[in-house]
């Protein structure tokens, strides 16, 4: 068996309301666009999650909401507190934790800390001019010659696919 691993940065999100904290900022025009064609292109590679972990911010939980009927009503989710700005090694210590017997794991999260995750879990960097920045609902489908998430470090990771909303 091997694992896994879709990250994906929350879609767009909405500034016009400068009354909202940071983490109820919803998702804008173009966010709520965004993220059911990520969705669709996932499924249509086979990219498909037995669990989602997502970010307490509106957000985020709005694009797994608008991503999610892609995949099916059978996607686990679990709305994680820990996941808003986490750094990379918390994201990481996440998925080892929490991946149980889910053979395909989805995280939506935050830049900077998820486009630092994506880095430094590959063990090569994509040949994508947007990998770098990792723009909203930027993409990356990870595997893992691995039996259980705990077995997963930096550098483990190899790069199946990667897409930005622009791609699409």
């Amino acid at each position: 068996m091997s694992l896994h691993l879709i990250l994906t940065r929350h879609a767009k999100s909405d500034w016009d309301d400068p009354a909202l904290s940071d983490h109820d900022r919803p998702l804008n025009p173009r966010g709520q666009r965004d993220a059911p064609r990520i969705g669709a292109w996932l499924q249509s590679h086979g990219h498909r999650p037995d669990l989602a972990l997502i970010s307490s911010a509106v957000r985020a939980q709005e694009t797994w909401a608008r991503l999610a009927p892609a995949f099916g009503a059978d996607v686990a989710m679990t709305t994680l507190p820990e996941l808003y700005l986490a750094e990379a090694e918390v994201m990481r210590r996440v998925l080892c934790q929490m991946g149980g017997g889910a053979q395909t794991v989805m995280m939506i999260g935050h830049n900077p800390g998820i486009g630092d995750f994506a880095q430094r879990i590959v063990s090569q960097l994509v040949a994508h001019p947007r990998f770098h920045d990792y723009p909203t609902c930027a993409s990356l489908v990870v595997g893992f010659a691995a039996q259980q998430w705990a077995e997963v470090d930096w550098g483990s990771g190899r790069a199946v696919d990667f897409i930005v909303p622009r791609d699409l």
